[in-house]
């Protein structure tokens, strides 16, 4: 499976959800079925990449700004459905976290920013295919800390000065 391949599946499964970061989790795992074990795999594997490149500083700071708060767990969480979000979305907050103000139509953080279970799709087709869990992806753990130059995720002004649209728009 390519890049393509991967954000279509992305795409046409976010589409079919309407939104719905559970249905989307389901309608996903369902796509997965269609396909053979090692394209599944495969599709793990492009979700992981894209997961660790997502462990960076701004991009929790910008997650801070759009959940009200971002504990470890959220953000984990967060960065499962900015992939869930598509190719451009991903890509855009990647490079320009604050991008999101433009990138996002609009968010609502009681069903927005959670893709938990978007994260899980690819393991759990995978074992309904084989039986089986599946195996190590061979792509290099998550590093110890995000990238980039941390700070305080818990300051106002701070995430207002580094995410100057993100705040205007959805900061509190």
């Amino acid at each position: 499976m390519d890049e393509t391949e991967f954000w279509e599946i992305i795409d046409s499964t976010r589409e079919a959800a309407e939104g719905d970061p559970e249905d989307h989790a389901d309608l996903l795992v369902e796509r997965l079925l269609q396909i053979d074990p090692d394209s599944v795999l495969d599709f793990a594997r492009h979700f992981e990449a894209r997961y660790n490149r997502a462990y960076q500083w701004d991009l929790w700071g910008a997650a801070t700004v759009l959940l009200g708060g971002a504990s470890d767990d959220a953000f984990d969480y967060f960065r499962c459905w900015l992939i869930g979000q598509g190719r451009e979305v991903f890509e855009g907050a990647v490079h320009a976290p604050d991008s999101l103000a433009e990138l996002l139509d609009d968010f609502d953080e009681e069903i927005d920013g959670d893709g938990e279970e978007l994260g899980y799709a690819a393991d759990e087709a995978y074992e309904q295919l084989t039986g089986t869990a599946a195996p190590d992806l061979g792509i290099a753990a998550q590093p110890a800390e995000p990238e980039g130059t941390p700070f305080d995720l818990e300051n106002d002004r701070v995430l207002a000065e580094r995410f100057p649209a993100l705040w205007e728009r959805f900061g509190s």
